[in-house]
């Protein structure tokens, strides 16, 4: 399965942050933004990884990130010239889809989900002809892509975006998978009255021919968005708090790739190496080493 994130958008919400950033770069407690989703990517299998963003910000996020090779990945970028909408990116990345699934993860979005992630591996590795969309439940669904449940089931009857008076307190995440044939369907979709291509319009495209498939992040699992200047300090106190309680990081890159096998011992120590002395993130990986 290939993935993609899209880290697009003008980061208007958090202005003026982003007046001479990318949001992606914003830091999330001690690291940047974009790698709370990449991690999510890496811990579900997924090595040969598309970003998409703005023609001002793709470069700036190539330069931090690279080609992927340090942390045994293979990155590819794509220039979303306008917002269009979440659903262009598989019109953008048909060429690196290839005829491979895809998953598609928001670069806003940070999950810590415990041991479901070994659910989302899962899903990666046995996708069929359905689509996979991952559901949160809170407190105020209505700024979000609502799922409505048949009750007591896990079947879904309906999607609606960002409803007035939503019809459940489900919503869907910023985590999608989707079967090869996803890049046709996101060219026969009409942009919505917003004029972008809508994920949701994608979405019923597959439950109207009962391909559609849902996982329920359980009660406990952490999804949070981080687009806005309260969401981004909610997120940075979240993984402040669970780092600084438990002494192991939250989507340390270096860490994934070396407990996965990305990357051998040699590789992770080169990594090291390469920190200047002085910053806890290279006492924490010289910790992890040492740990084995």
């Amino acid at each position: 399965m290939k993935g993609i994130i899209l880290a697009g958008g003008s980061g208007s919400r958090l202005y003026p942050m982003t007046r001479v950033t990318s949001k992606q770069l914003l830091p999330v407690y001690d690291k940047p933004l974009i790698c709370y989703p990449l991690s999510m990517l890496m811990l579900a299998g997924i090595t040969d990884i598309l970003i998409i963003s703005t023609p001002q910000d793709t470069p700036i996020i190539e330069q931090y990130l690279g080609d992927g090779s340090d942390l045994g990945l293979k990155f590819s970028y794509r220039v979303q010239e306008n917002p269009n909408g979440l659903a262009e990116a598989f019109i953008l990345g048909e060429e690196f889809i290839g005829d491979d699934p895809v998953c598609l993860v928001l670069g806003d979005n940070i999950f810590h989900v415990g041991d479901q992630i070994a659910q989302v591996r899962h899903a990666t590795q046995n996708i069929d002809d359905h689509a996979v969309i991952y559901s949160y439940y809170v407190a105020d669904p209505r700024p979000f892509g609502v799922i409505e449940y048949e009750k007591d089931t896990d079947k879904v009857l309906s999607l609606e975006e960002k409803p007035a008076n939503p019809k459940s307190r489900y919503i869907s995440v910023g985590l999608y998978m989707y079967p090869n044939d996803v890049c046709a369907r996101a060219k026969a979709l009409e942009p919505s009255h917003r004029g972008e291509l809508e994920i949701t319009d994608l979405n019923k495209s597959y439950l109207a021919d009962d391909k559609l498939s849902t996982v329920k992040f359980k009660r406990g699992s952490a999804w949070l968005d981080a687009g806005t200047p309260d969401s981004l300090l909610d997120a940075a106190v979240f993984v402040g708090a669970v780092e600084k309680r438990q002494g192991l990081k939250i989507a340390c890159l270096p860490e994934i790739a070396f407990r996965l096998g990305y990357i051998n011992q040699t590789k992770f120590q080169s990594i090291i190496d390469g920190i200047k002395d002085g910053s806890s993130y290279k006492a924490y990986l010289k910790l992890v080493l040492e740990e084995g």
